[in-house]
């Protein structure tokens, strides 16, 4: 008997021990569960937090808004938008009209100044010209009329007819040079 009460007894103890693996396996499970559970819980927490801060910076900026929108409304009471589109369309209109002014001023300056200058210089212009492909042209030409050349070329004038065709194709590229010196 005592052998089998011995064994009785391991068995119920074997049996105590397997119902406390038990209980303390379904603690565990639980342990996990609400482990789950909070993090869950945090998450939406986190969720909330943030979206109450996006709600917080929402409302930072519509008020910001509202505040930026009084200052244009008394900016615009201030500045009359059409008021200063007509000062600067004044002010573009005097500006050509001072333009045209000193243009006209200017080129006025410049025909008396350089009247006579760019006549000299046209002439010592062709006299070199004429000197450096050596033609004894030039004194022809200080007996020529002084004065503006008509633009349209007239017909070239008539070679005697004992000249041969290269003096007067010289004779005529001269002519083209002294009339394009003339016009610069």
């Amino acid at each position: 008997m005592s052998v089998a009460t011995r064994g009785i007894e391991r068995e119920i103890s074997s049996l105590q021990l397997e119902a406390a693996t038990k209980i303390l396996a379904r603690q565990l499970v639980r342990l996990r569960q609400q482990i789950t559970n909070l993090q869950g819980s945090r998450a939406q927490i986190r969720g909330v937090t943030t979206h109450t801060q996006a709600l917080y910076a929402s409302t930072s900026i519509s008020s910001g808004m509202k505040g930026a929108t009084k200052a244009m409304v008394a900016m615009n009471k201030q500045m009359a938008p059409t008021k200063q589109a007509k000062v600067i369309k004044d002010f573009q209109k005097q500006s050509a009209q001072l333009d045209m002014t000193i243009e006209m001023m200017s080129e006025a300056i410049d025909e008396t100044l350089d009247k006579d200058e760019a006549e000299e210089e046209t002439e010592d212009l062709t006299n070199q010209v004429l000197d450096e492909i050596g033609v004894g042209v030039a004194s022809q030409l200080s007996s020529a009329p002084k004065g503006r050349i008509a633009t349209k070329t007239a017909a070239p004038p008539a070679t005697t007819t004992n000249s041969n065709s290269s003096e007067s194709s010289e004779v005529d590229e001269l002519e083209k040079r002294l009339a394009s010196l003339r016009r610069i």
